[in-house]
């Protein structure tokens, strides 16, 4: 069965090709115009794993022959070229489904790595079914994760007031909709606002609503989020940034369950659960004397804490899953998959949005990564130059952490980079155990005195003479 498939009128591209494959041992065949490929792949029951076409042919063209590929094979990567570099051609080939848009002229060498990408893409997809289910409200296997559960299964039939603390990102909406949804006031209203973003001037009708004329431009009597939540729950977000007038209104309606609109003289009853959320440390809000103290208190009378995502980074492979097959959906396009590499670099990102930034994330690369399966290479440049920053497991997953990084931010210089710095830091903390004797350094490290001492001079430690003195003149290798 041929692997590859070459489409182009160009005999010279159609040989550097065929040569370049034929030493990387990738079997493949040519062919001149795309009718010519349309006529084999409509006969033949062994269709290419990867097809290269020009997109400018006599006949039909590369963008013709990508439509009718992909209606035949849909899971078939086709690599378009082109000399003609422009941006209707390049939307052209994206939109028709098209692996990646390669300009001519390329370099051969990624040419070929281009070509085993998608041949890895197209081999992991032949049996393969992703499932595609309905995943579950809220997602997470970590020990952090399974206390929220659990908190939420605990309060399903109670009516309590609750305070969330989460980072900004970690999902605290909703972690409040589930709770409502598995309360007994599920069948009333959820009502959300975030207290941050409304202006301190408008944020009291808008909580409590107003009467007709209680100012100017209130034409009309208006209902505010509390009467909207009738029976129901009423989410305040960012409790910790409202204002200390509305502070105490907010605490009379908590003690009392009554209030007044704006302008009203009418107490109305409110049968409300109010869930509140912040990211701000509350008791220091309190100590500062910026949140009441005796609010506070009313608060916080279950709280719910929500772990950033550092904590919960064996999350990390279900949730780019979950993110990467609902961004597909959205946009009508196959789902796309991360590689095991690229998914540990990922778990190794400190993600300071948490997980609202790895949702981002997702959907930057169902747009922007050319193949079905994500490498580190693919990830964006300023996730790609980011040192990870948590401690791994083991020194050998580091190891490969790093080797991923420099991968993607300095290929053809990894190896020497890394092979420098083992070295250097054996020697380093050897020298460091044995106060900078160099015989006994290398008896620790199980190497000779001769080896040593030209390996501080190879890595330049050779200034460094606190940690490079020798105090011994004997032993060789």
């Amino acid at each position: 069965m041929n692997t590859v498939w070459i489409v182009d009128d160009d005999r010279s591209i159609r040989w550097v090709l065929e040569k370049a494959l034929g030493r990387e041992e990738i079997s493949h065949r040519s062919f001149t115009s795309a009718n010519e490929a349309l006529q084999e792949l409509e006969n033949t029951s062994h269709p290419p794993k990867v097809l290269l076409s020009d997109i400018r042919m006599p006949g039909e063209t590369g963008l013709t022959l990508l439509q009718r590929v992909k209606a035949m094979h849909p899971q078939l990567p086709v690599i378009i070229m082109t000399a003609y570099s422009d941006l209707e051609s390049a939307v052209s080939a994206f939109q028709g489904g098209a692996f990646e848009y390669l300009p001519k002229p390329f370099d051969v060498d990624q040419a070929v790595a281009l070509v085993r990408r998608a041949i890895d893409q197209s081999t992991h997809q032949e049996g393969a079914s992703e499932d595609t289910s309905l995943a579950p409200e809220i997602l997470g296997q970590a020990p952090s994760m399974q206390e929220v559960f659990r908190a939420i299964g605990r309060l399903s039939q109670s009516h309590a007031t609750v305070l969330i603390n989460g980072e900004s990102g970690t999902g605290k909406e909703l972690v409040a909709r589930a709770l409502h949804r598995h309360s007994p006031r599920r069948e009333a209203p959820f009502i959300a606002i975030n207290t941050a973003a409304i202006p301190r001037d408008l944020l009291e009708s808008e909580l409590f609503g107003h009467e007709r004329g209680a100012f100017t431009g209130a034409a009309a009597q208006r209902r505010g989020r509390f009467e909207q939540a009738e029976n129901g729950t009423l989410f305040l977000d960012e409790i910790g940034d409202m204002p200390s007038e509305l502070q105490t209104r907010l605490l009379r309606v908590l003690s009392d369950g009554n209030f007044y609109r704006v302008g009203g003289h009418q107490p109305i009853k409110a049968n409300v659960r109010v869930i509140a959320a912040t990211h701000q440390d509350l008791e220091e809000r309190v100590r500062l004397g910026l949140f009441r103290e005796d609010l506070f208190h009313r608060l916080n009378v279950i709280r719910l804490r929500l772990p950033p995502l550092r904590e919960r980074r064996e999350d990390v492979p279900i949730l780019v899953r979950h993110f990467l097959q609902r961004s597909a959906q959205e946009l009508g396009v196959e789902s796309k998959r991360v590689s095991e590499g690229a998914i540990k670099y990922l778990q190794a990102l400190p993600f300071p949005g948490n997980v609202r930034q790895l949702e981002n994330l997702c959907h930057w690369l169902t747009v922007m990564a050319p193949g079905q399966i994500v490498e580190v290479a693919d990830l964006p440049p300023e996730m790609r130059d980011q040192p990870t920053r948590e401690t791994p497991v083991n020194w050998v997953d580091g190891l490969g952490l790093e080797t991923d990084r420099l991968i993607a931010a300095t290929p053809g210089e990894v190896f020497d980079r890394l092979t420098r710095e083992f070295e250097r830091t054996l020697i380093r903390r050897a020298l460091t155990a044995t106060g900078g004797r160099r015989i006994e350094a290398a008896q620790l490290l199980g190497i000779g005195r001769n080896t040593i001492t030209r390996k501080i001079q190879e890595l330049g430690m050779d200034e460094d003479r606190n940690h490079a003195v020798d105090h011994s003149a004997d032993s060789e290798d």
